[in-house]
């Protein structure tokens, strides 16, 4: 097993690190932006459950695709959870990694809120009718 690399601030000023870290950040951008977009998309334009599955499944499958070909760069980690495994698994220093944890938190909040404002903070009310209406259809199977 590799030891993990504790690392030093010194990584924050070296070329290759910002370069990941403005990939790293780009990527995990769009990739929460066309994930949650396209949830948001098709759950009030498609009525049809499966359908919209299949199109969220595809948006994330172009994206990643799309991050592959730039993963050379930052490693396409695109998620703390994968940081953290290349972090235990001695790939990346642990300064490196507490900056790509950053940076992603940046990113996803930064695609988030992107896509409150382009919605005009689109409220899903019918999501909850249809919970409400499981959930009631639910107790009158058992009645």
């Amino acid at each position: 097993m590799k030891k993990i690399d504790l690392g030093n601030h010194r990584e924050v000023a070296q070329p290759d690190c910002i370069k990941a870290l403005i990939v790293e950040f780009i990527t995990t951008f769009f990739f929460v932006f066309a994930g949650v977009g396209s949830a948001m998309a098709t759950d009030s334009l498609i009525g049809n459950t499966l359908v919209g599955l299949l199109a969220v499944a595809v948006a994330h499958a172009f994206v990643v695709a799309v991050m592959i070909s730039a993963g050379h760069i930052s490693g396409g980690h695109l998620n703390p959870a994968v940081t953290i495994g290349l972090l235990f698994g001695g790939h990346i220093s642990v300064f490196r990694a507490f900056l790509y944890w950053i940076d992603q938190l940046l990113a996803s909040s930064a695609a988030c809120f992107l896509l409150s404002y382009l919605t005009g903070g689109m409220k899903h009310d019918h999501i909850k009718k249809r919970l409400q209406g499981a959930i009631i259809n639910d107790e009158n199977l058992f009645n």
